[in-house]
């Protein structure tokens, strides 16, 4: 088999099928993912261990390649033809090569095109804070965060900086100067670049991920000290991504955190992607926004509060996840089921049909 022919047939179907994920796994037919379900190409062969392994050698360097054998587990990214552009893990398992990629749309899509909420916009003229995009993984929280880079970009004279494991979104200067920077190819750590990053004379900090104390901990002291500091989480919602952060420092530290991020930070989005009945699918998401209230629900140790104070919090802009899926059920877009799959309060939810 010829692995880099056979790589580019298998991206050719990916964007045929207008499909965001590939799955490629030793001893199986290739896998796609569209509009959320995975669909098996059962009328292409079964990989062979050597398949994978070969698969892979065309979507990595030799120096990489040397390294996942070695670590037996890498990320990277990969350029097509100058058309796609894909973000993908390999991984052993059973002591075979298995590779995902999702795919990353070359154009990057306004706020508006994605389904998102104007007020997400208002985030994006700030001078300085901490700026959240959460959710599970696949939910599209790098979209989110690149539409709002993009918008100030477009809309601002800035010095945008962006600390990536892989890079994701290529981005070209407009308005603003934006330089990318990848872990390991441009710097060492995450938390490397963001201690430089002081003295790069930046307005806009751009955090792929936040991974650990030091970066979080980096980041926060950014948006304090002039700075918009914007990044993704793996949580579910805001109370819970505000305690997630709280507790990945040790005790001693919590409570200067816990004083740091009422103070800086700006807002949490929080989106599920949800099965749209006419096809593909459509955000539905919750916001808030850091106020008085809030701040003082941060300090006091007080953020199972948090969900209420959202709930009742409309006219200052905040978005409840289940009014939004309710909403969505209501002008027939999702279907009942598939909203409810996607709250984290069912009965609450419940409620509101």
């Amino acid at each position: 088999m010829e692995y880099k022919s056979e790589l580019e047939s298998l991206i050719d179907t990916v964007i045929a099928e207008g499909a965001s994920d590939l799955h490629v796994t030793a001893n199986s037919n290739p896998i796609i993912r569209t509009s959320g379900t995975l669909i098996p190409l059962l009328k292409r062969a079964k990989y062979t261990p050597e398949d994978t392994l070969g698969i892979l050698s065309a979507l990595i360097p030799p120096e990489k390649l040397q390294s996942f054998k070695q670590d037996q587990e890498v990320d990277f990214s990969y350029q097509y033809k100058d058309q796609m552009r894909f973000r993908g893990n390999a991984f052993f398992q059973q002591g075979t090569v298995s590779i995902a990629l999702r795919l990353i749309p070359k154009d990057i899509k306004s706020l508006e095109e994605l389904g998102l909420p104007p007020i997400l916009e208002t985030f994006c003229q700030l001078q300085q804070g901490f700026f959240l995009v959460v959710g599970p993984v696949g939910q599209g929280k790098s979209t989110t965060l690149a539409s709002m880079v993009e918008k100030i970009n477009q809309t601002r004279t800035e010095h945008i900086i962006t600390i990536e494991d892989p890079i994701e979104y290529m981005f070209t200067s407009k308005n603003s100067i934006i330089n990318q920077r990848e872990v390991r190819l441009d710097t060492k750590t995450f938390q490397a670049a963001l201690l430089s990053a002081f003295r790069e004379d930046i307005n806009v900090l751009m955090v792929g991920e936040m991974r650990g104390p030091e970066t979080m901990a980096a980041a926060v002291t950014a948006a304090e000290t002039g700075h918009l500091v914007l990044s993704t989480l793996h949580t579910n919602n805001a109370a819970q991504t505000i305690d997630r952060i709280i507790d990945t420092f040790p005790t001693g530290q919590q409570d200067q955190i816990r004083l740091q991020l009422a103070s800086s930070l700006a807002g949490i989005f929080s989106q599920r992607l949800v099965p749209r009945i006419s096809g593909g699918l459509i955000p539905a998401y919750e916001l808030l926004i850091n106020n008085d209230a809030v701040a003082n629900l941060i300090r006091e140790k007080r953020t199972h509060e948090i969900n209420a104070v959202i709930e009742t919090g409309t006219e200052s802009g905040m978005i409840d996840m289940n009014r939004c899926l309710a909403d969505l059920v209501r002008r027939g877009e999702v279907t009942p089921e598939n909203a409810l799959s996607r709250t984290w309060n069912p009965k609450a939810f419940s409620r509101l049909m």
